[in-house]
């Protein structure tokens, strides 16, 4: 069973959505250097960077473009590419395939028959730094 890891909020204005954010519900955001990208941590951490409370979880901030549209969940799954397999088999369709996240995890959009588009993550094999043979 798929559970829910990460959420994403898409933004017109990102400076605007942090501010609102911080000050309305005290979460930290982190711009990623390099990306058009924040991490939103609305919990305490270990050192691996996992949320330390049960079912807590963090999520990203993001420019809104493209088919992203609305707030997003991300569903951890242990294949994407089968997963995204079943999407399309289904009656949805893959909005970004799997795509690499170095040192962390696969990570892919897809749009469900309703029109909602949710995200999967997959992690790295344990001890895996880069892309698998044959993934």
């Amino acid at each position: 069973m798929g559970g829910v890891v990460h959420f994403e909020i898409p933004a017109d204005d990102q400076k605007r959505a942090r501010k609102f954010y911080r000050e309305v519900l005290g979460w930290r955001i982190e711009p990623v250097p390099g990306m058009d990208y924040s991490m939103v941590i609305t919990t305490d951490m270990d050192d691996a960077g996992q949320p330390t409370a049960p079912g807590a979880i963090n999520g990203g901030m993001m420019a809104r473009g493209g088919q992203i549209t609305g707030p997003v969940v991300t569903v951890d799954v242990p294949d994407i590419n089968a997963t995204l397999k079943s999407v399309e088999e289904q009656g949805g369709a893959v909005v970004m395939p799997r795509n690499e996240i170095p040192g962390m995890g696969y990570t892919a959009y897809f749009r469900d028959p309703e029109g909602n588009v949710m995200g999967l993550w997959q992690n790295l094999p344990a001890g895996d730094g880069g892309e698998a043979a044959g993934s």
